[in-house]
């Protein structure tokens, strides 16, 4: 059955219950006058409720009605918060600079309003010793504090140890945010059409989230497919 609902010469009733263009209730009147009073309106007569006894009907514009529907749930799929959980993976004796590389992720992940899943890969010898992992855990969950917490503490899961941190800001208010912040950039654009190709150029980087570090290990209503996650 089409969700479409009738209008005009598909209505198929003798009588209707006419609501006017402004919502006023005109009464019960006959389906050939309700159609005579929507040509001199220059409306469409649309059932909207065809259960009713008699059917109700109300005189619009239906072709705008069907566009301003459409628009309003766009923007409702546009500001839809996607639940995602990135992965990134140490190893126990990661060295500094991979360290501060893979922080760095996690902090862009968590302003981003996405939880992250940190796994600690052991190897060899190094499952005898769980307490770097411990350690190391303890040291990035304090290291980024101020943009998330421990949603779940540390626990070892066959070779590996795992922690999950949790942003303190939703993901609606990160993604409100980056539109803010993409819009100035681009209003800062215009206003000052001199600037440097290098800082344009970083600017276009910003809005383009590619990450060959991490991958989404949970996600719901995600279009783009997860990257494989690189070992450290």
């Amino acid at each position: 059955m089409s969700a479409e609902p009738r209008i005009n010469d598909r209505i198929r009733v003798p009588e209707v219950r006419l609501v006017g263009p402004s919502g006023e209730q005109v009464g019960i009147v006959p389906l050939a006058k309700a159609l005579e009073l929507a040509q001199e309106y220059d409306l469409d007569l649309v059932e909207v409720a065809a259960n009713a006894r008699p059917p109700v009907c109300k005189l619009m514009d239906y072709g705008k009605f069907k566009y301003e529907s459409a628009m309003k749930a766009r923007e409702a799929r546009k500001n839809q918060a996607h639940t995602v959980i990135k992965e990134m993976k140490l190893r126990p004796k990661i060295d500094p600079h991979d360290y501060d590389t893979k922080k760095g992720h996690v902090v862009r992940f968590l302003k981003q309003g996405d939880k992250v899943k940190i796994t600690i890969m052991f190897r060899g010898r190094e499952q005898s010793r769980p307490e770097l992992g411990y350690r190391l855990l303890q040291r990035l969950a304090e290291d980024v504090q101020d943009l998330g917490f421990v949603e779940s503490n540390p626990k070892q899961d066959g070779r590996n140890m795992i922690m999950v941190l949790g942003p303190h800001k939703k993901k609606t208010e990160a993604m409100a945010e980056a539109r803010q912040a993409q819009e100035a950039r681009k209003a800062d654009a215009k206003a000052n059409p001199g600037r440097s190709q290098n800082a344009a150029e970083a600017d276009a980087a910003e809005d383009v989230d590619v990450d060959v570090e991490a991958v989404d290990v949970e996600a719901v209503d995600v279009e783009a497919p997860a990257e494989a996650p690189a070992e450290a």
